[in-house]
């Protein structure tokens, strides 16, 4: 028989305190959490994933090296985008694909964030709300490129990022942009440069944003889009009049970060930014007691390191906060980056700027060992045990056999029976 992790019934006193991760934290307490929850098919899934990414309830290799002999098991992944395990390898693939689309010019980068007030709203209309936010914050940065008194007079391109979380693991819905330091001309003959100081005054961005937003989210509710948080439902007209006054009377918050001076920069960024889960497992110190401690930068008092300790179920809840909608795309292009025109665009552009309509391109695809060595420094293909030797394949480890209920989602346990 193939052993393997199974969830463990979390009682608050098992301890972990040395490499903690996400999936430790949801064998732990995993099972507590669900039973006074009913939970959807989506979080069970992203608890199911992270619980068993890279262990033998997934199959695997068995590898051996070719000079001492020595051997040992690597297990599959889960490949859910919200496993702490998985994004690495991703990442290197997208920044390979990215740097194809970087231009010789200064990159802007504009943060769009949603007031808290939406908070409980968004919990009920994630799906409807984040297209709401996209929306509304392309139609304005697009608009901003068209008027040539903001010193362009063309079509931006742009990318977008969705984050839904802050350092402590609730909810702060933002949007961060990395704009072109420049336009396309409408009638495609020229590349208007941006201004090097700045792209766009914030203060303007920001009305016009608050405007947008609240325009179409009022016209998705008079369409029945938009569902009334808890129980709320029964005055949802009421209610939801009086959030969108509020939102009209606050100050709705656009940041501008430093600018980027040259495309290596930004590749740098976005390596950062672009494939982050909620929470990193480097970032989890302790698991005890029944509560998770983890580090934070505390960003109102500059950016210095915190710990912060809560329960653990608590942990698991503020983490299924950022679960997205299935199939859910939190990287969009727009303007010249559309992906409709997206290659025609670039050439044109390229050729503009003086530079080759297609920037070389690597002969083969990167090999996951190639990755990882940049990423880490590690080369996985030596013995971790002769140094010497290189590790093979010997053979392939095959998924246990695992018996299937109607109630699946609902186990506590995976039943091994083979």
């Amino acid at each position: 028989m193939t052993a393997f992790p199974v969830s463990t019934t979390g009682n608050g006193h098992n301890a972990k305190t040395s490499e903690s991760e996400v999936a430790d934290i949801f064998r732990m307490y995993g099972d507590t959490y669900q039973k006074n929850r009913s939970l959807p098919k989506s979080h069970l899934k992203v608890m199911r994933d992270i619980e068993t990414c890279r262990t033998a309830v997934l199959g695997g290799h068995l590898y051996e090296c070719n000079l001492c002999g020595y051997e040992h098991p690597v297990y599959n992944s889960c490949c859910n985008r919200h496993c702490p395990k998985c994004q690495a390898l991703n990442k290197a693939r997208w920044l390979e694909a990215r740097n194809a689309e970087l231009l010789p010019v200064t990159y802007y980068h504009n943060v769009f964030t949603l007031p808290h007030e939406l908070n409980p709203w968004i919990r009920y209309n994630k799906k409807v709300i984040y297209n709401i936010l996209f929306q509304s914050v392309s139609q304005t940065l697009l608009e901003f490129g068209i008027n040539p008194q903001n010193g362009l007079g063309g079509k931006l391109g742009f990318l977008t990022v969705l984050h839904t979380w802050d350092q402590k693991l609730l909810e702060h819905h933002h949007l961060h942009c990395i704009i072109s330091g420049g336009a396309l001309s409408f009638d495609k003959k020229n590349w208007i440069n941006a201004r090097s100081n700045f792209l766009f005054a914030v203060k303007a961005l920001s009305k016009v944003f608050r405007g947008k937003f609240i325009d179409l989210l009022e016209k998705a509710f008079a369409r029945g889009e938009i569902i009334c948080p808890g129980n709320l439902s029964e005055t949802a007209t009421r209610e939801f009049g009086h959030m969108t006054a509020r939102l009209r009377k606050i100050k709705w918050v656009v940041y501008s970060k430093q600018s980027f001076a040259g495309p290596e920069k930004v590749l740098d960024y976005l390596g950062r930014y672009v494939h982050r889960v909620a929470i990193s497992n480097d970032r989890i110190k302790n698991v005890k007691d029944g509560h998770v401690t983890f580090c934070y930068k505390d960003r109102k008092n500059g950016n210095n390191k915190k710990e912060n300790t809560i329960l653990g179920e608590e942990f698991i809840r503020r983490f299924l906060l950022h679960v997205l909608p299935e199939g859910y795309m939190r990287i969009r292009y727009f303007g010249f980056l559309g992906s409709r025109y997206k290659k025609e665009n670039m050439s044109l552009i390229r050729k503009l700027l003086n530079l080759p309509p297609e920037p070389a391109k690597p002969t083969e695809k990167k090999k996951t060992e190639e990755l990882i060595l940049e990423l880490t420094g590690k080369d996985i293909t030596k013995c971790p045990k002769c140094k010497i030797g290189i590790m093979v394949v010997r053979q392939t480890i095959p998924k246990p056999y695992i018996q299937i209920t109607k109630n699946f989602f609902n186990l506590p346990k995976i039943i091994d029976t083979s």
